[in-house]
């Protein structure tokens, strides 16, 4: 099964890439990813409550090692829009999705892609995993953050991860542009990108958090 989040319209890859513009959210696909933790940022960006967005504040892109098909964990295949080697310079926000890939020498590709965003000041979230690959390469020292657990971050950063006292045992933690998530948050995770990418208002994107967060029976009581 493929899924794609934004088709190219039949236009070249060359043709695409010349038009890309600063309105891209840019996911960062690693073999073994964990799907269910882009829907509720991917479908908020594309869609209302009414249908897909004529004309979308934001557009979904995925990016990943190739242009080869990516597996997730459950074992969807996604079509990448770009691979590491051509996909843009200038982007709205690049998001890290968690899964096992993380952990394997194929996420050392993506250090310089993150350090190039935090230093020209995009907006990075970064969930699961990827917070422990983020700590891994000093990423959260200057920000407060939080993640799969305190240990895990000192696990995985070692030496390199030096604001323990940064951590904040939350859901999801925005600071400075960059937003963390532990593995559970996939839903605080899309609000706390959403607010800060201006997506919509404030009341808006908390409607739409706390309609998924409670359920339609509690929402809407019979």
């Amino acid at each position: 099964m493929e899924m794609k989040f934004c088709q190219n319209d039949g236009m070249s890859l060359a043709d695409d890439n010349k038009i890309a513009g600063s309105n891209e959210i840019l996911y960062i696909l690693l073999p073994d990813y964990a799907a269910h933790e882009v829907v509720y940022l991917s479908q908020a960006i594309a869609s209302d409550e009414f249908a897909m967005k004529e004309n979308p504040k934001y557009v979904n892109k995925v990016v990943a090692p190739t242009l080869e098909t990516v597996k997730s964990i459950g074992g969807f295949r996604t079509v990448p829009d770009y691979s590491f080697d051509t996909m843009p310079k200038d982007y709205a926000a690049l998001v890290l999705i968690g899964g096992f890939g993380w952990s394997t020498p194929v996420a050392d590709r993506v250090v310089p892609i993150v350090r190039h965003a935090i230093e020209t000041g995009k907006i990075v979230g970064a969930i699961c995993n990827a917070v422990s690959f983020m700590a891994k390469h000093g990423f959260l020292n200057a920000v407060k953050h939080t993640g799969n657990g305190l240990e895990q971050l000192k696990l995985w950063g070692g030496e390199n991860y030096t604001n323990p006292d940064g951590y904040i045992h939350a859901q999801s933690v925005s600071d400075n542009n960059i937003v963390t998530a532990n593995g559970s948050a996939t839903l605080e995770f899309a609000k706390e990108l959403l607010l800060s990418l201006g997506n919509d208002t404030p009341e808006r994107i908390e409607m739409y958090y706390q309609f998924n967060k409670q359920g339609f029976c509690d929402i809407f009581p019979g």
